[in-house]
């Protein structure tokens, strides 16, 4: 069957159970449909003073065509927690319409480790992503309604940094000119759309503590510059109150459930690569309260996801996470081993071999931030027992477990020895937790650091023109930020066709952005899509909605 054909298949219960089995009253469910319910933020500031759960981050090789699984693997990590016995829930992020409607499909898991209603979950689900499109536009009107009105800012319309957004894939608005057509239509200038995931109020709002934290972080936004390069901030545009009153509902974590009835929250959804690719710090830090283990996913591989979570998300959130389950697929890991897709089902144990430097260079990674280590091999039909043999000797070598898991077609069942392996390390090795760099390191050394010390480049260059730039962010206060690095991530380098663990390449910068409300510095190496476009053959051409009222062709 179909993801959405089991998904539709499945017996889900009322929401106030699932809010139960993590003693969460009724009168603290914001119900939103008999299956899915928002949790009053005021009942989750009566739960400070609880014990913290333990923080486990799912993460990943370098993704590839073939796929890794890593939502699946982090919703069937927890349906066979909570089957062993353990109070787990599962923190992910919002999907977005564009690659619903796009090439990539939604991201609720797959097979028969699911969230649940899938259809909502990937379609609107409780519209955060609308109220966050909304408040940024907001900003977007009302700063070109400054400009119309006076300009007393004197705001330069040719250095407004502030683009609007929309939750589609819509190539055509990645470049724009407005306010044509007359002096009441406001003066004209070139602009631009941005993916709502990849708006700075998408990261502010994954990243704030409460809604008094959401506002401040706000009011920081650089939306742009006057003649003299001086800095305008939101604050200075005003309707901050009013941005805060459309994002008041959205910033209250959703619940929903997994296909074994064990809650998840899903809130949240910054791009992985322009922004820190992980759910809100207040769905993270609820989880926590509420259960024992807390199971969350970053972006894309570890060299982006897992790194940016630990540097950004947890150094923002002072989070303390205690394991890392890295995820990998025999197929993808014969793609860095130099297979085609097409030979991919064919047993292939020597380019398997090959392809398992990419997983060790993983482990060693996620290991020099002081977490141990689990890999998940999310298995396929068409592998053998010779090539899970084969990522489990590797494996040891660097003295990890490799668990061969079939959450997708098992469920919970298919993952219990990953989650008895989990609770092992965790019960048995404490983790040593801290980011790769200190707060006062300079924002040069911070982007050379990740470059050398992750994804073994030579060196970093730039040109003056961005070195300036650096330097300018580091005399004006923000060389504490940490540093968000924006590149392929199909490979440790910028060149998405180096697979494997390249070594000896040098890290070019073209560009830095300044998130200050987010309170990161984006580094943006290669060329990286903010406004994504359509395939040729779009997933929306398959999607429909039959005479019972049912979605079809949803994946």
């Amino acid at each position: 069957m179909s993801d959405i054909e089991i998904a539709r298949d499945a017996t889900m219960k009322p929401i106030e159970e699932v809010a139960a089995k993590l003693d969460i009253p009724a009168s603290a469910i914001i119900a939103y449909g008999k299956t899915k319910a928002k949790i009053d933020p005021e009942y989750l500031t009566t739960l400070k003073d609880r014990p913290d759960g333990k923080l486990i981050l799912v993460t990943a090789i370098t993704p590839t065509p073939a796929g890794e699984g890593k939502t699946t693997t982090s919703v069937g990590l927890t349906d066979a927690l909570n089957r062993i016995g353990k109070k787990s829930i599962v923190c992910l992020r919002e999907p977005s319409l564009g690659p619903c409607f796009g090439m990539k499909g939604g991201a609720a898991g797959g097979g028969y480790a699911q969230v649940v209603p899938m259809e909502d979950i990937n379609l609107h689900f409780t519209g955060d992503f609308h109220a966050i499109g909304a408040a940024h536009n907001l900003l977007s009107a009302l700063l070109d309604n400054h400009i119309h009105w006076g300009n007393d800012l004197e705001i330069d319309a040719r250095r407004v940094q502030w683009k609007r957004v929309i939750d589609m894939n819509d190539r055509a608005l990645r470049n724009i000119n407005c306010g044509l057509g007359g002096p009441g239509n406001g003066f004209p200038r070139q602009d631009g759309y941005d993916i709502t995931v990849a708006s700075e109020i998408m990261a502010i709002f994954c990243l704030a503590n409460d809604l008094d934290d959401l506002k401040a972080r706000l009011n920081k936004i650089v939306v742009a510059y006057t003649r003299d390069h001086q800095p305008i901030l939101a604050s200075q545009i005003k309707g901050i109150g009013a941005m805060a009153v459309l994002l008041k509902d959205a910033i209250a974590p959703n619940l929903v459930q997994t296909l074994e009835n064990n809650p998840a929250i899903i809130h949240g959804g910054p791009f992985a690569n322009i922004a820190h690719g992980c759910n809100s710090v207040i769905a993270t830090r609820a989880g926590l309260k509420m259960a024992d283990y807390v199971v969350t996913e970053a972006g894309f591989g570890a060299d982006l996801g897992a790194e940016k979570f630990f540097n950004i998300k947890c150094r923002s959130a002072d989070l303390k996470p205690a394991a890392a389950v890295i995820v990998a697929t025999v197929r993808a890991l014969k793609m860095h081993g130099g297979i085609a897709k097409e030979a991919l089902s064919q047993e292939n144990v020597a380019a398997l071999q090959e392809g398992c430097n990419n997983l060790l260079r993983h482990i060693e990674n996620v290991k020099s931030f002081g977490v141990p280590v689990v890999v998940a091999v999310n298995r396929f039909i068409t592998d053998t027992d010779a090539e899970v043999a084969m990522i489990q000797r590797i494996a040891q070598v660097s003295g990890v477990k490799a668990v061969s898991c079939t959450h997708w077609s098992d469920g919970g069942a298919g993952t219990e020895a990953l989650a008895e392996e989990v609770v092992r390390i965790v019960d048995s090795e404490v983790a040593d937790f801290a980011p790769l760099y200190a707060d006062e390191l300079p924002i040069w050394d911070k982007i050379k650091t990740i470059a050398t010390k992750l994804y073994r480049a030579d060196d970093i260059i730039a040109d003056q023109k961005i070195r300036d730039q650096i330097q300018t962010l580091q005399d004006s206060g923000y060389g504490h930020f940490p540093v968000c690095i924006a590149k392929s991530q199909y490979s440790f380098s910028t060149d998405p066709n180096l697979k494997g663990a390249p070594t000896d390449h040098i890290m070019a910068i073209r560009e830095v952005r300044l998130s200050a409300g987010a309170g990161f510095i984006v580094v943006v190496c290669g060329d990286i899509m903010t406004m994504p476009g359509l395939p040729r053959m779009p997933a929306a051409n398959n999607i429909d909605i039959d005479a019972n009222g049912e979605v079809m062709g949803l994946f």
